[in-house]
């Protein structure tokens, strides 16, 4: 049941660009899952297709003074965006460059709205590559949920191109969605009448 009657706008990312990737089924299954609760507006963002080229902007993005169109359209996207869930690979026992960069564009857009992650990786499960980040998104003011979903060797788990999740990563999934919507309704009002600074 939603909180407020409000659908919240729901960003997922994709956070990988290589070809091949497995974080794309991944984000696929999240999407499906989403979808199924009725509560979310779903922006679907894989980076591979967003191509932002590395941060080129002239100014600090705290000062939000883009020049670019791409800049621009990414601006937007994420300012609409009121949660978001980051499906993100685990590199060298750190984040994914693409999405480190995409994060990076921006500054304002992402305050005190909740994210959740979808790791992924070998014996870790990703989590080195989300703790790398946790600095980067707390400095940047988003909240992150309790429950994350944490797929140990996922890779073996795409079959035909299809992600096939265990029940427990798909109850994880479930409890992550319901935490990501309640923070959103909470978050959303609070963001309209605070001031950023």
């Amino acid at each position: 049941m939603l909180l407020y009657g409000i659908v919240t706008k729901l960003m997922i990312v994709v956070g990988s660009v290589r070809p091949g990737r497995v974080g794309l089924p991944i984000a696929e299954w999240v999407r499906g899952e989403a979808e199924k609760t009725g509560k979310f507006e779903i922006d679907f963002v894989d980076l591979a297709e967003l191509a932002l080229p590395f941060m080129d902007e002239p100014t600090l993005p705290r000062f939000q003074q883009y020049t670019l169109d791409h800049t621009k359209a990414w601006s937007e996207r994420v300012a609409a965006a009121e949660a978001f869930v980051f499906v993100t690979p685990e590199y060298n026992y750190s984040y994914s460059p693409a999405l480190k960069n995409a994060i990076d564009f921006l500054n304002v857009e992402w305050w005190r709205k909740p994210l959740g992650f979808v790791s992924y990786g070998g014996v870790s499960s990703g989590t080195r590559g989300v703790a790398a980040l946790m600095p980067v998104t707390g400095a940047l003011g988003l909240v992150r949920v309790g429950a994350n979903v944490e797929l140990t060797f996922g890779g073996l788990q795409v079959v035909d191109g299809v992600f096939e999740p265990k029940e427990r990563e798909s109850s994880i999934l479930v409890r992550e969605l319901d935490e990501i919507d309640t923070l959103a309704q909470v978050l959303t009002p609070l963001r309209a009448n605070t001031n950023q600074g």
